[in-house]
């Protein structure tokens, strides 16, 4: 699924599920929420802290669909075609920072 129809996924999903949007401040504190939620399995999981058995079963994929799902609510609800501002995000990047990666002695 590109980024446009999962979009409209979750704006059919909200209009067959939910009430509505939740509005945008409370969803940037969701957003928020759900990216501490995978910075906490980051955290345990790839990095120095132990890891809590009670943290063992957490799904990070599911984690990060969560912050997808919240970034695509705010997309929807401010107006923003995502598809096409990652596409340009892309573009942008691709010219901006080929060169300083290839050349990063710190990368190889």
């Amino acid at each position: 699924m590109d980024i446009q129809n999962a979009q409209l996924a979750v704006d059919e999903w909200i209009k067959n599920h939910g009430v509505r949007y939740f509005n945008e401040l409370t969803n940037m504190a969701q957003l928020t929420e759900e990216v501490g939620e995978v910075a906490r399995i980051i955290a345990r999981r790839y990095g120095e802290q132990s890891e809590k058995e009670s943290d063992k079963a957490k799904d990070l994929g599911e984690e990060l669909a969560d912050v997808l799902f919240v970034v695509l609510c705010l997309a929807n609800q401010t107006g923003i075609d995502l598809q096409e501002a990652f596409d340009k995000k892309l573009e942008i990047k691709t010219k901006r920072d080929h060169d300083r990666h290839q050349n990063n002695k710190k990368l190889k």
